[in-house]
């Protein structure tokens, strides 16, 4: 199936500089919102206690506030519905070090009186622990990066990588401004869905950096820029195709997975939308942007054609019993 003819070329590099300046005023924008605002950092890196409560009708959310108002543990705690009317969220700073009692017991006494109820969840984590969950969440990003750069420096060339690199850095910085933005809550799930972007966006440049290393071997007098169009044109139907099975898959989970799931299908959802943008319109144009040189490029795979053959000859003679 095709929705785009692969003879057909369409002229991507004339309208880079529209697709660079789109996508650094939605960096700077994102960055700013990252500044200004900050993350909404959920239990898992903040620390605290979260306990879920589900009534057998629509919960008296003021009723509740009203009730826990007395208890100076609930001071500055958060209380939501989740998902549903019938259920509520309750979220407290203090973690289970600075309770004197079972949290869930705490709750259950001054809930009495606001209807039928039962504690379906109490989750704690301490600020110690939340600490290191985020620090470890950063350097999972960073190794990851890394990673990526040695991985496309060995299996192309070095333009390619920070190519790539800058292609995953805009991916995930716009994803970030897009959490601060709706405030979505940031947790280990919100950092899975950052680390499944960052595999998803890659896998689409990889291919289209296949096909453009194809062509610097096989068209020896067009420019980088025919090049680029022509590999991003083959392969916009597979990317587009793909894109969209996996987009109608997150969105659906997004719709109907509730509120657990919310921060990761949101955040994949956002993912899905940059990374698709990114591996067609901004990864491979960078190549231009870091002065990849063609000319240099074929030398050196000249080069290491010439060694493959020289291997190639020795063994022979080696096998000959001509040295």
């Amino acid at each position: 199936m095709e929705l785009f003819r692969v003879t057909n070329r369409y002229s991507f590099m004339s309208k880079s500089k529209l697709f660079l300046s789109i996508s650094l005023t939605l960096m700077i924008l994102s960055i700013a919102l990252l500044f200004t605002k900050g993350l909404n950092f959920g239990i898992d890196f903040a620390g605290g206690t979260l306990v879920q409560v589900k009534y057998s009708e629509e919960a008296p959310i003021s009723q509740i506030r009203e009730a826990l108002s007395d208890n100076e543990l609930f001071n500055g705690a958060s209380i939501t519905e989740f998902g549903s009317p019938d259920e509520v969220i309750i979220k407290i700073k203090k973690a289970s070090g600075e309770l004197q009692k079972d949290i869930g017991d705490v709750v259950r006494e001054e809930l009495k009186g606001t209807g039928d109820y039962q504690i379906r969840r109490v989750d704690m984590v301490g600020a110690k622990v939340g600490g290191e969950l985020r620090e470890q969440g950063l350097t999972s990003l960073a190794l990851v990066m890394i990673s990526i750069l040695i991985y496309v420096s060995l299996r192309f060339e070095w333009r390619f990588a920070l190519a790539s690199i800058f292609a995953l850095v805009h991916d995930v910085t716009i994803a970030l401004g897009a959490i601060v933005l709706f405030q979505v809550e940031v947790n280990l799930d919100t950092l899975a869905a950052l680390l499944t972007i960052l595999g998803y966006s890659l896998n689409d440049t990889i291919i289209v950096f296949d096909r453009i290393r194809e062509g610097l071997v096989k068209f020896k007098d067009i420019t980088l820029s025919h090049i680029i169009d022509e590999s991003v044109s083959r392969t916009l139907s597979r990317t587009t195709l793909t894109s969209l099975t996996t987009f109608f898959v997150v969105l659906t989970l997004f719709l109907f997975g509730g509120e657990i799931i919310y921060g990761f299908s949101f955040t994949l959802l956002v993912g899905v939308v940059v990374g698709t943008y990114s591996s067609i319109f901004i990864a491979s144009p960078t190549l231009i942007w870091f002065k990849f040189s063609v000319d240099g490029y074929r030398r050196i795979l000249a080069e290491k054609d010439k060694r493959e053959k020289e291997k190639e000859r020795m063994r022979a003679m080696y096998e000959r019993g001509v040295m």
